[in-house]
């Protein structure tokens, strides 16, 4: 499998924008740590693209993400990508072995964090968004409530790496890509 393929079977399952530039920013953060530890960039690409490609179809546990590795089975993405995409939910019964799968879960929550981060910014940018102001919202219940802050927390520990480095790595990978994410700010163009 491709990127461009594994960007196909997104396109095709997912009509959200914002679930795509989830998926998207999701890719960035395991595109830099594939860099980082070693992996396969390519590998861990698809394996950020594909972990939520069956979210509007089956958007509740445990049918998310079991019935869509089915869908990846048939399709065929191999047997590694799609382990690392049943790990990432803690009620799969998976549990996370690989450098692959501890990143994906590490940067699956906070991805989306970050993103809720950037849109409370003045200019509605990630380049606005630092470390110290990423831990003050995660104390704040309220914001991104949906947020499972102790997946972030416990992602990093499984990861092996302190949480405010987690988040600055993460930031500055999605930075990156900031247009593309919808994150460069209130000056894009759309």
């Amino acid at each position: 499998m491709t990127r461009d393929q594994a960007w196909n079977i997104v396109c095709e399952f997912v009509q959200s924008d914002s679930l795509r530039r989830h998926m998207l920013a999701v890719e960035a953060c395991m595109d830099a740590y594939a860099r980082k530890l070693g992996g396969d960039p390519e590998r861990w690409r698809i394996t950020a693209l594909l972990h939520d490609f069956d979210w509007e179809i089956h958007p509740n546990a445990p049918d998310h993400p079991m019935k869509g590795e089915a869908i990846l089975a048939e399709r065929g993405v191999d047997d590694e990508i799609r382990r690392a995409i049943l790990s990432h939910a803690n009620y799969s019964g998976v549990p996370r072995e690989s450098p692959l799968e501890r990143a994906l879960f590490a940067c699956d929550e906070l991805a989306g964090f970050l993103t809720a981060c950037s849109y409370v910014k003045p200019g509605k940018s990630i380049a606005e968004v630092d470390v110290a102001s990423v831990r003050r919202k995660l104390k704040d219940k309220a914001f991104a409530r949906n947020v499972n802050r102790d997946d972030i927390i416990n992602g990093a520990s499984e990861l092996g790496v302190p949480l405010d480095e987690h988040i600055a790595f993460c930031i500055e990978a999605m930075q990156a890509r900031a247009a593309e994410l919808g994150l460069a700010g209130s000056t894009q163009v759309s």
